[in-house]
């Protein structure tokens, strides 16, 4: 092997100079010739020309016992090639001469400098720089690969995550979400028989109605959210709506009047953006992005997070969802938990208002699952799979950037902040046998306005039940008068007037009070005397309690109530129409706060049993 190649003249390899000495710990130069510092020849013998520089001590780690000539040993080239490279007595190292390194390799170091050459070493400076700028070009090479790796995965997830998202166009979509503001997302279930083993569910042949509809709306500052669920058998009014058609273009669905909330989605090409405005139109309050998900979403995301705990008050045994399950608590997953949210003949009235509680006591379940499963990276890859794979968005959010970043921003609102609740309904009073219900403006009207106004429910909860700082004295109200308790509807005597602009005002309120609530006492008391701007209620002392009654029936300001002096006995009171009237069942001043009768629950309440 010539000099310029791996060994050097002689058949010495340079790197072979440098051994580690046992008895110092550390490295040492050996020259042809020389012994090792610190060393003591083996059996008190000093070696002579021809001797084995192991001496007579052989070979600690193989027991082997080298010849004792030089004729007899093998070369350093013959060691590298039999593969015997051990030593246990090398030689002393010499005076280094000038131009050699006079550092021995410190203690640990892993490598030897590698030197070419064929006399005196040379300096080992710039070898070291080699070493160096080896093992940097390794080490570059490796994080450019794992760079590359890990960029090439999440592109794959990415374009993965996306591609399982279907979009839709909404025309009238310009108000998208933003941070530090309100937000407010329509989620709707479908009925539509899509994905594996849904051919039994919904309606066959369904283009996929408005089956399940929540409105989520997040507070300002991110520390409270409500879920209104919109009862599916609701009487309402759709909206023309504009829908976007797969050639481009859009197409304009008519409206229609008096029929049921899911006829929104579905019915005469009508998509989500129809959905979309008939729930601004009956709550005033402006959507930002819709989400619409089939069955799929329910199985997939139960089993994704291990399955949702529930709770149930009593046996079911629902032969149209196939639900068998005894009282007690349970932990669904796939088509058990698809079919605990789809069951209502067996529960409660047997309508879709008592699915509802099944199905918010499922999603705030299913939330705190999701919470806690968020800091796992496995899960939380299976969850966006199974999410978007099921998922349908407007095209605002369709990407998974944008679902990212509004997923990120929304989740700051704590689950026990997370309030879900129901439009307040009525049954439907112009049906003999009750299948449809409409809207209770007196109470669902306040709830529209706590959205509006972006008031938190959890707090109102609080407030209701005495969370405050007691006034002095130990009690609360700080010594105010309490609060008149209401009487029956059918105890309420009151003498109707019309002193507003509206013809009839005063009948319709009549035949409103009477048919819808069964104030049987109420009667029309014509015109009032002159006409007035705003609406009045005048009662006495002892007609606190039917004041009450018909103000929160007819959601009536505190300004508009008028009390006497003297108790009125036998007397009606007298309610007065003022031009601030609208129309029958439309509260007079819609307060932002919550009824006392509205049943609520958070997405932290775990003992809710459904039943």
């Amino acid at each position: 092997m010539s000099a310029q190649g791996r060994g050097g003249a002689g058949e010495i390899d340079p790197a072979d100079q440098w051994v580690f000495n046992p008895d110092t710990g550390s490295y040492e130069l050996r020259l042809p010739g020389s012994r090792p510092s610190g060393t003591r020849p083996g059996a008190g013998r000093t070696p002579g020309p021809g001797t084995s520089p192991a001496g007579a001590g052989g070979d600690r780690r193989t027991g082997t016992r080298p010849a004792a000539t030089a004729a007899a040993a093998p070369s350093r080239a013959a060691a590298r090639r039999t593969g015997d490279r051990s030593r246990t007595a090398p030689p002393r190292q010499r005076r280094p001469v000038d131009g050699e390194d006079r550092r021995p390799p410190r203690a640990g170091d892993r490598g030897v400098p590698p030197q070419r050459g064929t006399g005196a070493p040379r300096s080992r400076r710039r070898p070291r720089k080699k070493s160096k700028k080896k093992a940097l070009a390794w080490a570059g090479g490796t994080l450019a690969l794992l760079l590359i790796t890990a960029c090439t995965a999440v592109y794959l997830a990415y374009d993965h995550l996306n591609d399982n998202i279907d979009k839709v166009e909404v025309p009238h979509a310009n108000s998208p979400a933003k941070r530090d503001e309100p937000v407010n997302i329509l989620l709707i279930g479908t009925d539509q028989r899509t994905g594996e083993g849904n051919g039994g569910y919904g309606d066959e042949g369904s283009a996929g109605h408005a089956d399940v509809t929540i409105l989520l709306h997040f507070g300002k500052d991110r520390t409270h959210a409500t879920a209104l669920s919109i009862p599916r058998d609701m009487i309402v009014d759709i909206p023309d709506c504009e829908t976007v058609q797969e050639g481009g273009g859009t197409v304009t669905v008519p409206g229609s009047t008096q029929v049921r909330f899911n006829e929104s989605l579905g019915v005469d090409g009508r998509d989500p953006g129809c959905t979309w405005k008939t729930v601004e139109q009956l709550t005033g309050v402006t959507v930002n992005h819709f989400m619409m998900v089939d069955f799929n979403a329910v199985k997939t995301l139960s089993s994704v997070v291990g399955g949702v705990p529930v709770c149930l008050s009593k046996d079911i045994n629902d032969p149209k969802s196939h639900l068998n399950l005894p009282a007690g608590d349970h932990v669904l997953e796939g088509e058990e938990a698809l079919a605990f949210v789809r069951t209502r003949s067996t529960v409660g009235t047997g309508s879709d208002l008592s699915r509802i509680k099944l199905q918010q006591q499922f999603l705030g379940s299913l939330a705190r699952e999701i919470k806690d499963d968020l800091t796992d990276p496995g899960k939380l890859w299976n969850l966006a799979d199974a999410a978007t794979k099921a998922l349908t968005v407007d095209t605002a959010i369709g990407t998974i950037d944008k679902l990212k970043s509004l997923a990120e921003d929304l989740s700051r609102v704590p689950v026990k902040d997370i309030t879900f609740l129901t439009v307040p309904v009525l049954d439907n009073p112009a049906e003999e046998v009750k299948v449809t219900v409409v809207l209770d403006e007196a109470r669902a009207l306040p709830v529209f306005k706590m959205l509006q106004e972006d008031k938190s429910f959890t707090a109102a909860e609080k407030e209701a039940k005495g969370d405050k700082e007691p006034a002095e004295g130990g009690e609360s109200g700080g010594g105010q008068s309490a609060e008149p308790d209401p009487v029956p509807v059918a105890e309420v005597r009151v003498d109707i007037y019309n002193g507003g602009s509206i013809n009839g005002a005063a009948q319709s309120v009549l035949q409103w009070l009477q048919v819808t609530h069964g104030a049987a006492l109420a009667t029309n008391a014509g015109n009032a005397p002159a006409p007035q701007a705003a609406t009045t209620l005048e009662s006495g002392p002892d007609q606190a309690g039917m004041a009450a009654t018909l103000a929160e029936l007819m959601g009536l300001p505190k300004n508009a109530m008028k009390q006497t002096s003297e108790d009125a006995g036998d007397t009606p009171m007298v309610l007065t129409l003022g031009d601030d009237f609208e129309e029958v069942g439309k509260p007079i001043e819609v307060p932002a706060e919550k009824p006392a009768d509205v049943d609520t629950v958070t997405a932290a309440d775990e003992d809710v049993c459904a039943g």
